[in-house]
């Protein structure tokens, strides 16, 4: 007859180490350069502010209101993996902006997003994008992400400065921004003119960038008055939408 197997392996005994919960992190920000640029925006209503002692005394000023707490509780208000150094704030939503007032309040520079879904993308863009001058940013109401804390990490601070506008098409966003003047340029491998030629003398500039992979949608090629490409080695395929961003937002600022 064999014996009975035992029931605890060896060390099976020790305790495990309890992992810590996790929060949605909805409304929330956080990282020190985030957070003290949303304080700094007057558009913003402080919900609450927690913070190490040391994350608090990073902020050159700080509300009346705010909480010293360990580095875990902070954890647990925020998604996993969310780098806080020491501090986080939770805000009320941005007010949405039209692509009509993107227009009215005289924006010369404006980035077009059609489905770009990874948020780290999208934060590299925002701060892209606050670096080179462009004023806003449209985004589709749906297939895109949110503005949430890990864009506003990526974007170190520039969601302040860069403004969100969402549409429910993209095409039509084009459309409204051709009538209103603007050279409406979308990124693609098969453009014929070269970027730097696509945006050099326009007074009123909108880059169009498409998904990570499909790139810009059929409707939306057509909807733009020019389409362009940035020139690489044939050895590679495309580039990072956010690199690529990048380099359309550096020849268009300078070529004006």
């Amino acid at each position: 007859m064999s014996k009975p197997r035992p029931r605890n392996r060896p060390n099976s005994h020790k305790r495990k180490s309890p992992s810590r919960p996790h929060g949605s992190g909805e409304n929330w920000l956080w990282g020190v350069h985030a957070v003290t640029a949303a304080l700094a925006n007057p558009k913003r209503k402080l919900v609450r502010l927690v913070g190490t002692k040391n994350g608090l005394d990073r902020l050159a000023s700080k509300p009346g209101r705010s909480e010293i707490v360990d580095p875990g509780a902070i954890d647990a208000l925020l998604p996993r993996d969310a780098v806080h150094q020491g501090l986080a704030a939770q805000f009320e939503p941005l007010p949405p902006i039209q692509i009509e007032d993107v227009i009215a309040r005289g924006a010369t520079h404006v980035v077009v997003l059609d489905q770009v879904s990874d948020p780290h993308n999208l934060g590299a863009i925002f701060r892209s994008a606050a670096a080179f001058g462009f004023g806003a940013l449209v985004l589709q109401t749906r297939n895109a992400p949110p503005i949430s804390g890990i864009v506003g990490k990526a974007a170190v601070g520039a969601i302040e400065t860069v403004s969100e506008c969402r549409v429910v098409n993209i095409a039509r966003a084009l459309d409204a921004l051709n009538e209103a003047g603007f050279h409406t340029v979308g990124l693609a491998g098969e453009g014929r003119a070269q970027i730097e030629q696509a945006v050099a003398g326009a007074a009123k500039l909108a880059i169009v960038l498409g998904a990570e992979g499909p790139g810009l949608r059929p409707g939306v090629a057509k909807a733009c008055a020019e389409l362009a490409r940035i020139p690489i080695a044939s050895e590679m395929e495309s580039l990072n939408v956010s690199n690529a961003a990048a380099i359309a937002f550096y020849e268009a600022a300078r070529s004006n």
